[in-house]
């Protein structure tokens, strides 16, 4: 089977586009699981806890989930390809958050962190199913296959913070904890999701992407690239595309964590809490219409750039902004978004140019670790620097820190282009 698309790019373009249609029906519904847990997952464990400072552990062990999640997803489509392995993960994201449901019924702090822990698989399969699209895509298409996934996800990920008020509704009508009720959301939604890929993502695009790139090192007589044995400029595009998307997570995670503590502090109402971060996660995706065009035609490195330029204005537009001021704190969330965005697809396509086909997977997931860690380190500090300080401090520091992308993504460029002159003149 894998040879007859070895045989014929007209079938590999049909199954890269019937591929990407498959990622876009689970992202619509992984989205709405992501968004849910993030919302309140901060709220209900501030809940049970009694305690600020803590505040920021619930997104701290879901990133942290999502670091064990992204690294076992990895290896496992090493091994099984694609479906499978992101079933997998799905799946096991909607188990836990039936787990976390428990937990604020029988108020069992322990169970809470435990399943906070686990349904991070979630999150991090959410994130992985970005990569399936782009096995089959061409260098031109590959930002662009990552945007429509992340555009698919908008619609989830809007959806679900939005649908706060309701869930909380139906959840007190069961006799559940109103702040649980975003959890029999992404229950469901993350389960759906799951079944979707393991069911329709057939034949696998990760297998036959291997063969594709077996086949033309062996006409080629490169047998150390089928091994995928890595050069200097492929080690530094993924350094690089991975030090952009750490510094977007750590940045984004950390001034996210908390907002809802924030506005909450200051009279606003869940409702209010769940319209502002809906939008803000609608931020980080929906750009995602045009972002992968800008990445594939203006460049990763010039994205990457204009990303630390937006996560500054955002980080300090929200020191200063009056926390009274709904108005500031959309822009500025959203601006917060946008720059994630950004960042997040210039480092994926940067990762993706960077990595043969044999050794891809393995790489996408040890990366998605890093990330995933970097951003529970944000959610954890950014409860300590908040109540040590202030959300201003926090978020200024933040916005600061994302200028580390420009002289990074500049001294990569330089150096690219000297390799580049030097292979000339050889």
């Amino acid at each position: 089977m894998i040879q007859k698309y070895i045989d014929s790019p007209n079938l590999q373009e049909k199954l890269y586009k019937k591929t990407l249609l498959v990622v876009v029906f689970s992202q619509l519904f992984g989205g709405a699981g992501l968004a849910a847990g993030l919302t309140v997952g901060a709220l209900l464990a501030q809940d049970m806890l009694k305690m600020d400072s803590f505040a920021g552990v619930p997104v701290a062990l879901i990133t942290a989930g999502s670091a064990l999640g992204a690294w076992f997803v990895g290896r496992l489509t090493q091994r099984w390809g694609r479906g499978p392995a992101l079933a997998s993960g799905f799946l096991a994201g909607g188990i836990a958050a039936v787990g976390i449901i428990a937990a604020a019924v029988y108020h069992n702090i322990y169970l809470l962190l435990i399943s906070l822990l686990i349904y991070g698989a979630g999150t991090a399969t959410n994130m992985q199913a970005r990569y399936a699209g782009t096995d089959l895509a061409k260098p031109s298409q590959r930002a662009g296959a990552v945007s429509m996934a992340m555009v698919a996800t908008t619609f989830g990920a809007v959806a679900g913070p939005n649908m706060v008020g309701v869930m909380g509704n139906v959840a007190e009508s069961m006799g559940i904890p109103a702040l649980a009720g975003p959890f029999i959301l992404a229950a469901a939604a993350f389960t759906l999701a799951g079944l979707i890929l393991l069911l329709f993502l057939r034949p696998d695009p990760y297998a036959i992407a291997q063969g594709i790139e077996q086949a033309r090192s062996l006409s080629a007589g490169h047998a150390s690239h089928m091994a995928g044995s890595p050069d200097r400029q492929h080690q530094r595009g993924v350094w690089v595309g991975a030090s952009v998307m750490i510094l977007t997570q750590v940045v984004m995670v950390s001034i996210m964590t908390m907002t809802p503590i924030h506005m909450k502090h200051h009279g606003h109402d869940l409702s209010a809490v769940g319209l502002v971060i809906g939008i803000h996660i609608g931020a980080m995706y929906l750009p995602s219409l045009v972002t992968g065009y800008l990445v594939d035609k203006i460049g990763r490195t010039t994205m990457s750039i204009v990303a630390g330029i937006v996560l500054l204005g955002s980080g300090i537009l929200a020191a200063v902004a009056p926390a009274e001021s709904m108005t500031l704190m959309i822009i500025a969330l959203a601006l917060l978004g946008i720059g994630w965005n950004l960042g997040f697809i210039s480092g994926t396509a940067m990762i993706i140019d960077a990595t043969p086909p044999a050794t891809r997977a393995k790489t996408q997931g040890t990366v998605d670790v890093l990330i995933a860690l970097a951003g529970a380190s944000g959610g954890v500090l950014s409860g300590m620097v908040v109540a040590g300080t202030s959300y201003a401090t926090l978020s200024l520091a933040g916005g600061l820190l994302a200028l580390i992308m420009i002289p990074l993504c500049l001294s990569s460029a330089q150096s690219r282009k000297s390799s580049s002159s030097n292979d000339a003149a050889l």
